[in-house]
């Protein structure tokens, strides 16, 4: 019998406390790329502040990150499942480092964006190589714990991300956003070789690089679509990466039905455990964290929060999410998945639809119950998901497993900020026109209803303008947030809509308990049990 090779923690405690462990090294891992995107989001008026970012610019310094993040996690899964789960996410979390580094040192927008791209790439390796080592590292019957931390991280990491980010913008410059993932990232590499089994698929094929090319092309062209096309208009680049990404994912599909050893079995989602899990993460991640994402710009843009109070005000939200984990690990052997995944997306569609009430005199207190109602709702819906995807696939594709959630996750994530994002910017200009059409010159106007920030930075050359003065600017203020506050009402009630019909979707799509018990060819794909798995398993068992 093989057995993975004894790590310098395991010569010093048995396998039981070193998966723990390696658990901490994955969850810091999973921390530092999920805190990459949530950082941005409150270091954004600095660096437009700082760079001269038009809206185009800040989008593309956001998404530089989101596009190679979500089309490459299937490919770099698959290639750490054939050669080293650990030497992947080592190799990713350097990547990520390198790109930090240079972020934090460059001066122009489009280099900003490259080390922003260079950093998704490195995550896309991170995060699939996170999910299958805790996979091929915990037995079955402590893999939903497991499964539950690492879900709980990226709950932390949503609120986490804008306090540090807060904390540093107090005293330095937006770089050091980039910067503190360097020192983390060194950490969680030295963590990885002395903590973390090495794993790898034992037998594996070669890898089917044509279907993760066509993997590459439909996600990338389906996420730049997403973006451009709601934020910027349906010009030729929009429209043509968009039937790139539709002709792409048909001959994904049709080259994966005919392969040998494909890279994904695409008949997996006509299994209704799979199918649905994946899509309860996308539609759940979609009203999150478009919700997330304008709720932020609220609590800074009309509220006046600067960027370390709004971090800390989103802290409620990871307090929720470990609070939904623990009634996970307590309710899901009791009620199953289907109960508990739908009930997750019930209680997020709740919050979402709570912002519909939204107008200029609100206060944090009417944001407070939609990030616990939200974070209650990761915590409980996510992890049972995602241990159902993971549960689909044998040991030999657990990174092409991890790959698969977390594309879902990221992809309605993008989706979710694209074109919820879009439709407030719509219902802002739209809405700023009638308030304040005709009382600025056409370039100030234009300006103002480019966004939020836009508006308000009209204003403030309006207060030291000689020509206009205090009440003109102040008469804009008002403008601005009414607009941008009746924005935030009109998107949460098509967010909430959407989340609504997704948890509707899911709640037919999803197996309840009674099917628990159909074979596996009726409801649920069975797990290959390799001789490496069943050898792990056995010496987990005797590790207790």
């Amino acid at each position: 019998m093989h057995l993975p090779a004894r790590t310098p923690v395991e010569k010093m405690t048995g396998p039981y406390e070193r998966r723990w462990w390696a658990l901490l090294v994955l969850c810091l891992s999973l921390l530092i790329v999920v805190m990459a995107n949530t950082s941005l989001i409150v270091a954004a008026p600095d660096m437009t502040k700082a760079l001269g970012l038009s809206s185009s610019d800040l989008q593309w310094v956001i998404d530089g990150y989101t596009v190679p993040y979500a089309a490459l996690m299937l490919v770099l899964g698959s290639i750490g499942d054939k050669y080293s789960r650990r030497g992947a996410l080592i190799a990713g979390l350097l990547v990520f480092a390198g790109g930090s580094v240079m972020g934090s040192l460059v001066d122009r927008t489009e280099l900003v964006i490259t080390a922003r791209a260079i950093m998704g790439v490195g995550a896309a390796v991170v995060m699939p190589a996170t999910l299958s080592l805790l996979v091929a590292t915990f037995p079955r019957a402590e893999r939903a714990k497991a499964i539950t931390a690492w879900t709980a991280t990226s709950g932390l990491a949503i609120a986490v991300g804008p306090v540090v980010a807060g904390w540093l913008l107090e005293d330095h410059a937006w770089s050091s956003t980039f910067l503190i993932n360097v020192p983390i990232a060194v950490v969680a590499v030295f963590g990885a070789l002395a903590l973390v089994p090495p794993s790898r698929a034992e037998g594996m094929g070669r890898i089917d690089y044509v279907g993760g090319l066509l993997s590459i092309v439909s996600v990338g062209s389906l996420v730049y679509a997403a973006i451009e096309g709601p934020h910027f208009g349906w010009g030729t680049g929009p429209v043509t990466a968009a039937v790139v990404a539709g002709v792409g994912l048909l001959a994904f599909v049709a080259w994966e039905l005919r392969h040998p050893h494909p890279m994904l079995d695409v008949r997996k989602f006509a299994l209704r455990p799979f199918g649905g899990s994946m899509l309860a993460v996308l539609f759940f991640f979609f009203g999150t964290f478009g919700a997330i994402y304008y709720a932020t710009q609220f609590l800074q843009f009309v509220l006046g929060y600067d960027a370390l109070q709004t971090g800390v005000r989103l802290l409620p939200l990871a307090g929720a999410v470990f609070a939904g984990a623990a009634a996970t690990g307590r309710l899901a052997p009791k009620l199953g998945v289907k109960a508990l995944v739908t009930t997750g997306m019930a209680i997020g569609t709740v919050g979402v639809v709570l912002l519909v009430q939204v107008d200029k005199a609100s206060g944090y207190g009417d944001f407070l119950p939609t990030l616990l109602l939200l974070g209650f709702a990761i915590g409980l819906s996510v992890s049972p998901a995602t241990d159902t995807i993971m549960g689909s696939f044998p040991e030999a594709e657990l990174g092409v497993g991890g790959g698969a959630n977390d594309t879902a996750l990221e992809l309605g994530g993008s989706l979710g900020i694209a074109i919820l994002g879009s439709l407030l910017g719509t219902a802002y200009r739209n809405e700023l026109t009638d308030l304040a059409g005709g009382q600025l010159p056409a370039t100030a106007m234009e300006t103002a209803k480019d966004s939020v920030g836009g508006g308000l930075a009209v204003a403030e050359q309006l207060a030291q303008s000689a020509s206009a003065g205090p009440q003109q600017a102040q008469a804009l203020v008002d403008a601005v947030h009414e607009s941008f506050a009746q924005a935030v009402a009109r998107t949460s009630l098509v967010g909430g809509i959407i989340m609504a019909a997704g948890t509707m979707i899911v709640l037919a799509v999803l197996p309840g308990l009674r099917s628990a018990g159909k074979p596996p060819s009726q409801e649920a794909p069975a797990p290959r049990t390799t001789a490496a798995e069943s050898a792990r398993d056995e010496e987990h068992a005797h590790s207790r």
